[in-house]
């Protein structure tokens, strides 16, 4: 349900209102947004067709653990990845997060990546077993890149 929401949504066009150059970009961008991964300070989107998406995504925030949310870009299907939960390895090329539920998922370091604490840019050495994070990126194939890693407070 939480992700049939999320697609509806990010397929409405509902989230954010800059448009990068990049449709692609652009399509991950809103369906991460729909899940509460955003690291941009400005307001929330309008509600659209009755749809108010600051109450979605502050549901979606709170009771998302991990999830899939295809997208169409202008070059291709996309698939949007985002997991919260606990790093329990890190390496130079990749970590891995497992969240309440069991779910485990081993994620590579994404061109670009973004891992944001409180708002602010950190570097990759705060990426530590046992730290809180709300992950999102893409998957191609079996493998899975992070794009924004945001740090719990």
């Amino acid at each position: 349900m939480i992700l049939a929401a999320t697609a509806t949504l990010a397929l409405a066009g509902c989230g954010a209102a800059a448009t990068p150059s990049d449709a692609g970009a652009w399509a991950e961008s809103v369906a991460l947004e729909e899940v509460g991964f955003t690291t941009d300070a400005s307001p929330s989107a309008a509600p659209h067709d009755g749809v108010r998406p600051r109450v979605v995504r502050k549901l979606l925030r709170r009771d998302a653990l991990h999830g899939e949310v295809t997208v169409q870009a202008k070059d291709g299907v996309r698939i949007v990845v985002v997991q919260r939960g606990k790093i329990t390895a890190v390496d130079g090329t990749s970590l891995t997060v497992r969240s309440t539920d069991g779910f485990e998922l081993t994620w590579s370091y994404g061109d670009p990546l973004r891992i944001v604490r409180e708002r602010k840019v950190v570097d990759r050495a705060a990426l530590t077993t046992g730290v809180e994070v709300g992950i999102g990126g893409v998957r191609s194939g079996s493998a899975t890149s992070a794009r924004l890693i945001r740090l719990a407070k």
